[in-house]
């Protein structure tokens, strides 16, 4: 009798750190893209982490969905490279950026992106929550309430930027904003149905249903954190 192999996992170094400010993460990401440009052979990356209070708008974002003047903001604003609109990064927010080379995987924006919410639901399954896509729009809600966003940039296929998740972190920067740029659909936290949760429970998870969708096996890095 003939098995067939298995399909080959690709290794992803895990980079899993604590708080790190949005600019040094960003040029961080920028070195590790730039890097697989010019080898495509170097390793996938997923980095998580956590960002001190931040605004940030893709390339294309509407300022008119900030409600601050930006001159007088209590917290920094960032426009960058990614796609989407405004949204707000703080502690308890789980934050993940792909490092991917989508020539190992599809080449294939839409599906990289439904790849990315499958990741989220799956941890809200974990959690015994139903996660949900909505027609039209990018991201994972939770009984009505948005939960995850995703903002990406791809360059010669190899991805940037990524998703967060609203883990347990102070709302009140979303109030001064309308995240995503959408109006009508509140935003909110596994807090709200998982009281007490915390980021450090659901890094591993993400971690996990990350390599389930991508089939990947993640490698913690030697600059890896135990948190």
């Amino acid at each position: 009798m003939i098995y067939s192999k298995a399909p080959q996992q690709h290794p992803c170094l895990l980079f899993n750190k604590e708080l790190m400010p949005y600019l040094d993460s960003l040029q961080w990401q920028r070195s590790l893209l730039i890097e697989r440009i010019h080898n495509p052979n170097l390793e996938d990356v997923l980095i998580l982490l956590e960002h001190p209070p931040v605004y940030t708008l893709g390339q294309g974002a509407n300022l008119e969905f900030l409600k601050f003047d930006l001159d007088k903001s209590e917290y920094d604003v960032h426009r960058v490279e990614r796609g989407g609109e405004v949204t707000y990064h703080c502690p308890g927010q789980l934050v993940g950026y792909p490092i991917l080379n989508l020539q190992r995987y599809r080449q294939d924006l839409h599906w990289y992106l439904r790849q990315l919410e499958e990741v989220l639901i799956r941890v809200l399954a974990h959690y015994g929550l139903q996660g949900e896509r909505v027609p039209g729009f990018t991201g994972v809600w939770l009984e009505g309430y948005k939960v995850a966003a995703i903002g990406i940039k791809v360059s010669r296929w190899v991805t940037m930027h990524g998703f967060s998740l609203n883990v347990c972190p102070d709302m009140t920067g979303f109030e001064r904003i309308v995240p995503c740029g959408i109006a009508d659909k509140a935003v909110g936290s596994l807090a709200n149905w998982i009281p007490g949760i915390q980021c450090l429970e659901v890094r591993s998870c993400i971690a996990e249903c990350f390599a389930e969708v991508f089939g990947v096996k993640l490698v913690k890095s030697q600059f890896y954190e135990d948190i």
